[in-house]
């Protein structure tokens, strides 16, 4: 088991109407890291909504005849997915698209509510039919149910805010406007710019505005509302400051890429830092340093500059992995690890290395990579983690949800040594997580337990899927 990625949102405004759905592709491209199982867009043309939604990479469900088949519009919204709630199939994948009594609606989301059961089954009981088993489908429903009694949709966005708890950046588009919002933690980035044409931009993460050509202008505050119309941008502030600022530490040492800026810091600069960090609390006396593709490269870089010991690349990804490739099955004698990396022999063959990597889970990648390492010949592995362990279930989003599954909640940093086959082993240490964000306001929960807000009644991750249904 290894940390899956989050979701990741876009959503394009423009004055004039064009092949917009490009714009979109190009930035969920951008953000392909951050969801691999499922992507959407929906089209605005005048008012009349066109969608595509699938299963697969962005590059795999919108081919050039599917993008050709889009129709030409101002607005339009994009999502690609990683379900942490909800299963993997068809119905799940967002954007999700609403019609009701005062028009239509888009919306893509990234995070999780740790109230959504609560609201889900309230909203159950005034009737309400989810087609989902994604928490999206409940902050749309109460969205609409404000939209109901409200003069504008930014108004049913606020007033919808007022009962969701948990992480949110969201895009929604309505028949003339897109709106984006983020949870009043912040626990998830959103960020807007602006291309030459004055063409607005929103996305979850920097690296996607500059593939389509648009200048940063900054990100969205915690609790804050945008409105775009197309000309104009307006910012509602209602829920600014309601809550203290919990961007998720894991964003930097994991999910976001290293081109990305998340309110204000650099994501390739906190990895290299916490390299740096480890080296510090954690030295050894080795030949080389290497890092794990993708996410460790960086922390690799930092371990060495501050030891002293050389950097080198010791494994090499198969860049043309994606999630189609043929899985072996249990029985089969193929290593998925193998399948996805190899070693490079002269770099590591009789030598001391440290390895640097983000994160272990269970230990069986590790575990994996180890063995992959001494049978290239490394004559002693020092593991490094740019991460502190994994103590405590996620409930906004990270793919953790059982303290079972969890190798360090069940052995000690000596017993995971063995475990893994590993000479040492070092985990960032967890009071360093403010150095890496350059704050004192980030959410540590899955380190440290420290919940910002309320455990969720029920954590299971198919909870939705296990409700037990209503006799006649």
């Amino acid at each position: 088991m290894s940390i899956h990625e989050e979701c990741g949102v876009f959503g394009a405004i423009s004055p004039e109407a064009f092949d917009i759905a490009n714009v979109v592709y190009y930035g969920l491209y951008a953000l392909q890291h951050r969801g691999q199982e499922s992507c959407g867009i929906v089209v605005n043309d005048d008012g009349v909504f066109a969608s595509h939604k699938d299963l697969g990479l962005v590059g795999e469900v919108f081919t050039p005849s599917v993008l050709a088949s889009m129709p030409e519009g101002k607005i339009a919204v994009g999502h690609v997915r990683y379900g942490t709630t909800g299963g993997t199939n068809r119905n799940n994948c967002q954007p999700i698209e609403v019609n009701h009594q005062k028009g239509k609606m888009a919306i893509a989301h990234n995070g999780n509510l740790s109230n959504a059961l609560e609201l889900r089954n309230m909203l159950e009981m005034t009737g309400a039919i989810f087609h989902t088993t994604s928490d999206t489908e409940t902050i749309a429903y109460y969205v609409t149910k404000e939209r109901l009694v409200s003069a504008s949709i930014e108004e049913a966005v606020c007033r919808a805010m007022n009962v969701l708890d948990g992480a949110y950046s969201l895009i929604i588009m309505s028949p003339q406007k897109l709106i984006c919002a983020r949870d009043p933690y912040g626990f998830r980035p959103l960020c807007y710019g602006k291309t030459p044409d004055n063409m607005y931009i929103v996305a979850s993460e920097l690296c996607a505005l500059k593939a389509v050509g648009a200048e940063f202008i900054r990100d969205v505050e915690p609790g804050e509302i945008l409105v775009f119309d197309g000309e104009n941008v307006t910012s509602n502030r209602a829920h600014c400051g309601e809550k203290e600022r919990k961007i998720c530490a894991f964003e930097y040492i994991y999910f976001a890429r290293p081109d990305s800026v998340i309110d204000g810091v650099s994501v390739h600069s906190s990895r290299v830092k916490a390299g740096e960090i480890l080296a510090k609390a954690h030295p050894c006396e080795a030949d080389v340093v290497i890092g794990v593709p993708d996410s460790g490269l960086d922390a690799a870089l930092g371990y060495s500059r501050e030891s002293g010991i050389p950097y080198s690349i010791g494994l090499i990804k198969n860049k043309y992995i994606g999630r189609t490739f043929i899985s072996p099955g249990q029985s089969s004698r193929l290593d998925k690890v193998k399948i996805k990396l190899s070693a490079i022999e002269e770099n590591v063959k009789g030598k001391r290395v440290v390895l640097v990597d983000d994160s272990i889970v269970r230990g069986t990648t590790s575990g994996r990579l180890v063995k992959l390492l001494r049978e290239a010949g490394a004559k002693e592995i020092h593991m490094r983690i740019s991460s502190p362990p994994f103590l405590h279930p996620c409930y906004y989003g990270t793919d953790i949800d059982s303290e079972e599954h969890l190798i360090a909640c069940q052995h000690t940093i000596a017993e995971i040594e063995k475990i893994i086959n590993v000479d040492s082993l070092g985990y960032l240490p967890v009071e360093a997580l403010k150095d890496i964000t350059c704050s004192d306001h980030y959410c540590s929960a899955c380190f440290d337990g420290s919940y910002p807000t309320s455990i969720p009644s029920d954590t299971r991750k198919d909870r939705f899927e296990q409700k037990l249904s209503v006799k006649d």
